[in-house]
């Protein structure tokens, strides 16, 4: 999910690729469940889209929130609320999904789809892979927006449309979630949302976690922003752990991705690719151990930080790879899941051959 130790993930291409996707939840009083799988496997689903190339390159990755059903939101908005505008920090991400809960419902399928169409930042080229997934139950086709317009709105614009019911599959498809995933030309899956999740104890879990408080003193936060972001990155690694084992393991991994970076207050990450990026910064901008230093020992220290975290980060993929071996003996000795994730994870693949990308093994 994350022979030499400085082999490392692949890095970004210079035209910042990237793989779009919203995720559109049902929060409505029956959706505990779906929402504490979320949390439980948004490192999953990360680690998966890690492994998609283009080019030889791999992807950024932005992802959207919304929520949707939940009666404690405003009536005029059709209880509907963007959580999270498209972005690559994960983080943020992570945090806004811990912080929904649960209340109500109206679900307004087609409206919900409708709202993430317009109001997110979704790149033009219909190549990139765009995609919708929206998790919930009840009748797709409830409140004043046909499903059938706004899912052929997505797709017009290159976003695929996929439907996730929560219940069983006949429901589902009686309920009119397939039929808004056929015309989305995405997938169609049904899940059971209160389906307990294995939390697998590997070997490699206490090594890949320990690496990954090493890798945590590899950032180096600047910027009025920057020490408010890095007890985030933190607060997110307490949320994983609070979830599962496997939850912090699969979190620990993505960080050693390229779909993880932090360039927006981390300066290794900032001046990834820019020689000359330390040198330019301002003095308040520094943390206070640089403040002190001169641009020679700036640019050292900075430097000394990279490479360590490549060096861990080699690590924690050699580990991971050992481990999801691990992982996949273990899973067949149990049932199989019906769970949010497999679902996601089942349709990416897919949709993203059809764009012309693949698959690291």
């Amino acid at each position: 999910m994350i022979v030499m130790l400085m082999i490392c993930w692949p890095v970004f291409s210079q035209e910042k690729e990237r793989i779009q996707m919203a995720i559109l939840l049902d929060t409505s009083s029956s959706m505990d469940g779906l929402i504490g799988q979320a949390k439980t496997n948004l490192w999953k689903i990360v680690n998966e889209t890690a492994k998609v190339k283009k080019g030889g390159v791999t992807p950024m990755l932005e992802v959207a929130l919304f929520e949707y059903g939940n009666d404690g939101l405003k009536t005029e908005s059709g209880f509907i609320r963007l959580v999270t505008p498209l972005t690559d920090d994960l983080d943020r991400v992570s945090d806004d999904l811990f912080k929904l809960t649960t209340n109500g419902g109206n679900e307004y399928c087609g409206m919900v789809v409708d709202e993430a169409v317009k109001r997110l930042s979704w790149e033009k080229s219909t190549m990139m892979l765009k995609t919708i997934y929206i998790a919930g139950n009840e009748e797709f086709n409830q409140g004043d927006v046909d499903y059938k317009k706004s899912v052929k709105n997505a797709l017009s614009k290159g976003i695929s449309v996929n439907t996730i019911y929560c219940g069983d599959n006949s429901s589902g498809i009686r309920e009119g979630w397939k039929d808004g995933a056929d015309i989305g030309e995405g997938s169609y899956m049904s899940i059971d949302q209160n389906q307990q999740i294995a939390d697998i104890h590997a070997p490699q879990d206490k090594e890949i976690l320990a690496l990954n408080e090493r890798l945590n003193k590899t950032y180096v936060a600047y910027g009025r922003a920057g020490s408010a972001k890095k007890e985030l990155q933190a607060a997110q690694d307490t949320n994983s752990k609070s979830m599962a084992n496997e939850a912090a393991v699969q979190r620990a991994v993505a960080k050693s991705a390229p779909v993880y970076s932090n360039s927006g207050w981390d300066i290794v990450d900032a001046s990834k690719g820019d020689s000359a990026y330390v040198a330019k910064m301002k003095d308040e901008d520094l943390p206070d151990e640089m403040k002190k230093m001169n641009k020679k020992e700036r640019e050292s220290y900075v430097e000394n930080k990279r490479k360590e975290r490549s060096e861990i980060q080699a690590k924690i993929k050699v580990l991971s790879d050992a481990r999801q071996k691990y992982v996949e003996v273990e899973m067949k000795k149990q049932a199989g899941e019906n769970t949010l994730d497999k679902a996601i994870i089942k349709s990416i693949r897919k949709q993203a051959v059809k764009k012309g990308y693949s698959f690291e093994k």
